[in-house]
């Protein structure tokens, strides 16, 4: 019999998702407008525990209203990863600004001691200004990503950012229900603790809304504006005026449906998720050759993506295709952006982890219904393959 295919990261609809969806369809309320949205964006905030919350297209939308929001604009320039999906870095280039590279640690988000090294090294700050000395632009903001649920060092690059006057974005696309458990920021949830926090609700995120994201800022106000640029700029709706350039970036109600219906889910995605890690790691513990790599020991992690570490030099592509070939979709790591054309003349600075992990790194299945029979051969067949 002919072994079912197990995908990388799919799905998980079985709650009352088409229940709310049906329900939006029989309103007619399907587009920008329904009461889905806003009880999303108050369900979401209520589990993130502050106060508000703005449902929008996708999470690199709420990069791009934040980056505005952050005051970034033509010229100006952001410390960003170069270990990251390049979505979390494009919204810079909207906006008109540019990246500063920087490399990754071992929980493989961006390094708060090499943005510091940086500042010391290569910067000028005066007057609350922090000046770039080789491209003598301004240094604006820290753009980071919570990388597959793990979180970065918050406590490191907040005092950062509070130094030198920077804003802070988390991109929290991949880690919403992950949330210090130790430290400063004991739980508090990943995307609450910079200026702006951004999730993203696309088709392989622990919870989807097929598309569609939402943003979070630490000032009420912040956000009261973020989400007037998301709907056009709207301010008077029936005479047509409009005193800001606006996008057409808010979340549509059957988006919000389904995410209402995931979100009551979320919690028991995440225990399937820790039970298949658990079990991968036993899987794994006596293959010298491979290393799943753990999250901090200081946060409670959602446990969205499984990352394994390949010793020695291996041949990632290799093993990805020898692993279709029994039914496994795997993949590797993200290529660094700053080594894609349209970032080769962008500065970049020590890169080095980052350029060993590209090398090293294979996501392996780590859907929340995925069964454990499944883990089982996925661990056999990487053991039997490496």
């Amino acid at each position: 019999m002919e072994r079912k295919f197990i995908p990388l990261s799919v799905p998980n609809i079985k709650g009352n998702e088409l229940e709310y969806v049906t329900q939006a369809v029989k309103d007619e309320w399907v587009s920008t407008g329904g009461s889905y949205i806003e009880t999303f964006e108050k369900n979401i905030s209520d589990y993130l525990g502050v106060e508000q919350a703005a449902a929008v297209q996708s999470g690199t939308a709420g990069l791009h209203l934040s980056l505005i929001q952050s005051g970034v604009g033509v010229g100006d320039e952001v410390f960003a990863a170069t270990l990251t999906f390049i979505a979390a870095v494009n919204p810079i280039r909207y906006v008109g600004a540019e990246p500063i590279f920087m490399d990754c640690d071992d929980s493989l988000c961006i390094d708060p001691d090499k943005i510091l090294q940086f500042i010391k090294e290569e910067c000028t700050f005066t007057d609350g200004i922090l000046t770039n000395n080789q491209t003598k632009r301004q240094i604006k903001a820290i753009l980071g990503v919570h990388v597959f649920g793990n979180l970065m060092d918050m406590e490191k690059l907040v005092e950062i950012a509070d130094q030198y006057n920077l804003k802070l974005i988390e991109d929290a696309t991949e880690a919403l229900g992950s949330y210090y458990t130790e430290g400063k920021y004991k739980g508090q949830y990943a995307g609450t603790i910079g200026d702006f926090g951004v999730y993203s609700f696309n088709g392989n995120k622990i919870i989807t809304t097929g598309g569609g994201g939402m943003v979070v800022a630490k000032k009420k106000e912040d956000l009261d504006y973020l989400k007037y640029l998301s709907t056009q700029a709207k301010d008077d709706t029936t005479s047509f005026i409009h005193h800001a350039v606006g996008y057409n970036y808010r979340m549509t109600n059957l988006q919000a449906a389904l995410g209402v219906g995931q979100l009551e889910q979320l919690e028991s995605f995440i225990e399937t998720k820790k039970a298949n890690y658990d079990l991968y790691k036993e899987l794994f513990d006596q293959n010298e050759k491979v290393e799943v790599i753990d999250f901090d020991a200081t946060i409670r992690p959602n446990y969205w993506f499984y990352a394994l570490r390949i010793k020695n030099d291996p041949d990632i592509q290799g093993i990805i295709q020898a692993l279709h070939e029994k039914g496994i979709q795997t993949r590797p790591i993200w290529g660094l952006i700053h080594e894609q054309k349209p970032y080769l003349k962008a500065q970049s600075y020590k890169i080095e982890k980052a350029t060993y992990y590209v090398k090293h790194i294979l996501n392996i299945p780590c859907s929340s219904n995925l069964e454990q029979d499944d883990v089982r051969y996925v661990a056999e067949c990487l053991n039997e393959i490496l």
